[in-house]
């Protein structure tokens, strides 16, 4: 399957297109939507990854878009403590149902990459170093 910009659907008035671009948009949303999701990453070649934020929703988001068709890659961050399988699953489930019910496209697969685990800092007890310390 080839990533283009397929002619969607005819009608009497012309055509509809839908852009790669948009579902990704679409998909990002509907990943970032989902508890225990820290955020998108970029991928490991990046070096990239941006905790939850709405600036760039198709940020960790590959597509390869047919005519009736499309398949979908997340690249996520996870946080510490959730399940991972739970939280993966969600992603698959909503991801799927929102580009289908949006653009009417059929979605044949949707693949989860877990890129890194966020551990709460706020939450970290401070440690105590006196135990280190030379008097």
């Amino acid at each position: 399957m080839e990533t283009m910009i397929p002619e969607y659907e005819r009608t009497d008035m012309g055509t509809i297109q839908i852009a790669p671009e948009v579902i990704e948009v679409i998909a990002g949303l509907a990943t970032v939507e989902v508890e225990g999701v820290a955020g998108m990453s970029g991928g490991i070649s990046s070096g990239i990854a941006e905790l939850l934020g709405r600036r760039n929703l198709s940020k960790g988001v590959k597509v390869e878009v047919g005519q009736r068709e499309a398949a979908v890659d997340v690249s996520i961050i996870v946080q510490y403590g959730r399940r991972i399988p739970e939280i993966s699953a969600e992603i698959q489930r909503n991801v799927k149902r929102s580009i289908e019910m949006m653009t009417g496209l059929s979605v044949v697969e949707v693949n989860v990459h877990i890129h890194d685990v966020h551990f709460k800092t706020a939450d970290k007890p401070e440690e105590d170093d006196s135990h280190t310390r030379v008097r």
